[in-house]
């Protein structure tokens, strides 16, 4: 008979005696549990030990306890005011069977002694206390005594107090981060002496790194809690603090420095924001970026990248203010604008100045000179910019362009008044409809995704980056026109060819707009038509009825193919972070399918580890006891109370793996989407169930292209008939068949 579900056999180590295999009953109490395992090596005092995990986190083993920490004394005799949610700190029911445990002195016994520890004035006993502090401070069932203790007082004394800027310092500070990942104790609650002293470290230059990179993480959480926080923070750290950082060798404190450099921008106002964006456009920091860290020698992490990410879209979103606001036609400085357009193009022209014409005549040469520029309404251009988006930084683009590209825009103008009516590119119309197409293409005012890593890299390598993309494809749309022999019925036709143009383009990452602009001009029309007429081929190629019998008949084949890539991918591996509602989280944990396709192993790693050794990933799940699998907002870590509103995109890459009696989730957060449909598709195997994902739809449909190809490639240029020919009627007789019985002798 099976053992019952309650009972799992498992190892019990100690220090100095012969571990002890037993079978825990998890109905038993946790007291009885240690009070047998003490009694069998004649332990006194059961009350003073714990049970603790002996591979991984080592982390407690508690009972289903819920608990809420009690007000704590601050730093200077103020009160650090807890939240006022109640902690289930229950992990007991997670111990499965072969789990090896470790008998230890109970979380309180050990807060008490490293209590003492952290204030001895033997600074190697201090210096251990910290460290073995700063190790067991990741356990919530620890953090919470050292805290009922007034733990975080003492830290405080020893950051506000102490002179060392050593070791010492930096197991202090990582202690800290620890216990205030917990969230038992609000960052508002800090004092002053504490954050100045934190800030003075990032700031001078006799410091450990280790410490410097600490002090920018505490700083970074520090940051979005509360106004009265980013206003000092950024009061105290300059942005040429940040950058002189970001200028260092060591990529993890140049990492770091990006990070809070980040959060002050995330968490400032608009007009803040492009103050700081001013000021850091001022201080190149995007050329520094394109050229000493996306090229620079070494490989860009997923961290940074995201970053990178991030300062692109907040620097986009600078724009979406002027997206969306219409023109005023009664504002002074917006008319002057818009006549600039005109009198750049055709001040040349006029013979005599406009100011000697009647005022009727005045009128009448404006409206000819808008109507030549494009806009659909020349007796009142302004009517043509009241939509928006795309709004003012329309005309702003063309403005723009007109003045730094002066020859490409009369060019532009002159060339399109001489021709006919018809065939005329209208410049503002066309201007209009590519900011709205920019706009869209790079989610110019859309919220800033919690995971996503997509940047171009040719973003850091010029300062007004929207404007002159602008200026080069609208350049694009005018020779588009000409390639295609457009009229006015074809607006609409043109600017999605060029919308293609511009998203083929970018889907390669050029590296600059020099080469953005090559290659655009190099995907002309009839580049464009090639690739839809090969597109359009191979779809009705893949149409024909003997071809989708064929299709239908190898779908199982490449299915099963399908399904062993992706379980080969769960054997490999995946790196996933953690994600709290409060910032995107250092920590990183891995997980991989066994060889054996039986057992899903996980862990926390650290970061620089790109593919632990199965041996090394403590935590497991049995394949066999995965009952199924949630995706989105059906996932428990996407409904965490307390975890605020979540964004979209996390929502997209969350999953989760339901298993043991339903009891028990392993959570996961995807780093990108092909991610999600990997893992989600070999989950769904391993449950025996069908893949899902809209990755494998895609990889179906490139291998049974491929497999058609090769199985039809002797049919190439022979029309396939819908219906299979006719089938010819019998012969009258068989007399023209060969005899194989007589035999000649």
């Amino acid at each position: 008979m099976p053992p019952p579900k309650d009972v799992v056999k498992i190892a019990i180590q100690m220090v100095g005696a012969i571990p002890q295999l037993i079978e825990l009953q998890q109905t038993k109490p946790l007291a009885s549990v240690l009070k047998d395992v003490c009694d069998a090596w004649s332990l006194p005092n059961a009350e003073r030990y714990a049970l603790q995990y002996a591979d991984g986190r080592q982390t407690y083993i508690t009972e289903s306890v819920r608990c809420a920490p009690p007000p704590l004394p601050g730093p200077t005799g103020t009160v650090l005011t807890s939240s006022p949610v109640l902690f289930s700190l229950q992990n007991r029911g997670e111990i499965k069977n072969g789990s090896i445990l470790r008998l230890t002195t109970s979380p309180d016994q050990e807060a008490e002694r490293l209590y003492s520890g952290i204030q001895s004035n033997n600074s190697d006993v201090k210096t251990d206390s910290l460290k073995k502090l700063a190790s067991l401070s990741q356990d919530v069932t620890f953090a919470q005594e050292f805290i009922n203790r007034n733990g975080l007082k003492q830290i405080f004394y020893i950051v506000e107090e102490g002179n060392d800027t050593g070791e010492m310092l930096a197991h202090t500070l990582k202690a800290f981060m620890e216990l205030m990942e917990h969230d038992f104790v609000s960052w508002e609650t800090l004092s002053a002496a504490f954050i100045k002293k934190i800030v003075s470290y990032v700031n001078i230059n006799a410091v450990d790194a280790s410490v410097q990179q600490l002090s920018l993480s505490i700083l970074e959480n520090m940051v979005p809690t509360s106004r009265l926080l980013f206003e000092l923070v950024k009061k105290e750290v300059t942005l040429d603090r940040l950058l002189t950082h970001l200028q260092v060798t060591n990529a993890q404190l140049q990492l770091k420095a990006m990070a809070l450099l980040i959060a002050l921008l995330l968490a400032a106002t608009d007009a803040e924001r492009r103050d700081m964006m001013d000021y850091l456009r001022e201080k190149n920091i995007r050329q520094f970026i394109h050229k000493n860290i996306i090229h620079s020698s070494e490989p860009l992490g997923d961290e940074m990248a995201h970053y990178l990410y991030v300062l692109q879209s907040v620097s986009l979103n600078l724009c979406e203010r002027r997206m969306r606001t219409s023109m005023d036609p009664y504002s002074q400085e917006q008319r002057e604008l818009l006549q600039s357009l005109r009198q750049t193009a055709f001040e040349s022209e006029s013979e005599a100045p406009a100011s000697n014409f009647s005022t009727e005549r005045r009128r009448s040469l404006c409206a000819k000179e808008f109507r030549k520029l494009g806009f659909m309404n020349n007796s009142n251009p302004a009517e043509d910019l009241r939509r928006a988006p795309p709004g003012l930084l329309a005309l702003d683009n063309m403005v723009y362009f007109s003045r730094h590209t002066p020859n490409a825009y009369s060019r532009f103008i002159l060339e399109n008044s001489s021709r006919e009516d018809k065939h005329e590119c209208p410049f503002a119309r066309s201007s209009i409809q590519l900011t709205l197409i920019l706009c869209e293409i790079l989610h110019v005012g859309e919220p800033c995704s919690e995971t996503a890593q997509a940047f171009y890299p040719m973003f850091f390598g010029q300062d007004h980056f929207f404007e002159e993309l602008f200026c080069i494809c609208i350049q694009l749309v005018n020779k588009t026109w000409k390639e295609m022999r457009a009229t006015q019925e074809d607006f609409d036709k043109v600017l999605q060819v060029v919308r293609e143009q511009i998203t083929r383009t970018l889907s390669l990452k050029p590296t600059s707009l020099e080469l953005f602009k090559t290659r655009v001009n190099a995907l002309n029309y009839s580049e464009i038509l090639k690739l839809r007429q090969t597109e359009r081929l191979h779809q009705e190629e893949t149409l024909a009825v003997p071809v989708l019998e064929l299709r239908e008949r190898l779908k199982p084949e490449l299915l099963e193919l399908i399904r062993q890539q992706r379980l080969l991918h769960l054997c490999e591996g995946t790196l996933f972070r953690k994600i709290s509602s409060r910032r995107r989280q250092d920590k990183l944990w891995y997980c991989r399918l066994s060889p054996n396709h039986k057992v899903l192993h996980y862990g926390d790693v650290e970061e620089g580890v790109h593919s632990p050794p199965i041996e090394s990933l403590p935590e497991k799940i049995p394949v066999a006891d995965m009952k199924m699998l949630l995706v989105g907002k059906e996932c428990p870590h996407t409904k965490e109370k307390g975890s605020g509103k979540q964004n979209k995109d996390v929502l997209e890459l969350a999953f989760s793996i339901v298993y043991d009696m339903e009891e028990y989730c392993l959570n996961f957060i995807a780093p990108n989407r092909y991610e999600f449909c990997l893992w989600t598709d070999g989950l769904n195997v391993l449950l025996g169930k069908e893949m899902t994902s809209e990755r494998t739809q895609t990889d179906l449909d490139v291998l049974l292209s491929m497999e058609l190809k090769l199985r039809l490639l002797d049919l190439e240029n022979i029309s396939i008939p819908d219906t299979p020919p006719p089938i010819p009627k019998p012969p009258s007789n068989l007399n023209f068949c060969y005899d194989f019985s007589h035999v000649e002798q």
